[in-house]
């Protein structure tokens, strides 16, 4: 399989196409769960998924130091590399690894304002990202503005955002902890375990909220199932 196959089959296709096309440039999408369920994984695979496609991704982390970020990377790409049977492998990953830029913060000390501030540097500097992904951010010590600062950003900069939540119980409709930000997101999905899968849930798709879909992640892999 050469890569536009890769690119053409890929599970993200049916994920997009579950979600209403997915997010558009100038979106903020959220995907939470409690800890372990494969929410890095998915934004792993929607990072590879716009690597793959030529755009720049910018991977903010957390909660993992840069090199656990670089080792999902490797992990999931020799995954779907080997499942899809893909040619010149090694050839593709490195095409990848040039698009991608991996930036590892502490929330305590760095804040939102300070991260648009990096990512704009980089942008001025010709390193400029069609996709934002945003890993380990806790929306419980978010300032008041940081998800409409990144809103904004994103519409200036035409460019994607998603983010994980750690939910440590599941709620009825959007999450108390993130309905200070509802306004500024445009998709919520809830990853919810079940006995041969983790299912995933729509909070909220745009205007649409609290609806199921045939989305689901393999519990083995944690790769976004085909169906």
């Amino acid at each position: 399989m050469v890569k536009q196959d890769l690119i053409e089959k890929s599970a993200v296709r049916n994920f997009e196409k579950s979600l209403g096309g997915g997010i558009k440039a100038g979106e903020i999408g959220v995907i939470a769960s409690k800890k372990g369920l494969g929410k890095t994984s998915i934004l792993v695979q929607l990072g590879i998924d716009k690597l793959l496609q030529g755009s720049s991704v910018v991977h903010v982390s957390f909660n993992q130091q840069a090199d656990h970020v670089i080792t999902w990377y490797e992990d999931i790409f020799n995954e779907l590399a080997k499942k899809k049977n893909l040619d010149k492998p090694a050839e593709v990953k490195n095409e990848l690894v040039r698009k991608r830029i991996v930036l590892n913060f502490n929330q305590d000390a760095v804040k939102t304002d300070q991260v648009i501030k990096t990512i704009r540097a980089l942008a001025e500097g010709g390193s400029i990202p069609e996709a934002i992904i945003i890993d380990g951010f806790n929306f419980e010590n978010a300032d008041a503005d940081s998800i409409s600062g990144i809103k904004k950003f994103a519409k200036e900069m035409n460019l994607v955002v998603w983010y994980s939540a750690n939910l440590d119980t599941a709620e009825k409709g959007l999450p108390s902890v993130l309905l200070p930000f509802a306004d500024d997101l445009d998709i919520v999905l809830y990853l919810d375990p079940k006995a041969d899968c983790i299912s995933i849930k729509v909070l909220k798709e745009h205007q649409r909220t609290d609806y199921a879909t045939d989305l689901k992640l393999d519990v083995k892999s944690l790769l976004i199932a085909e169906k």
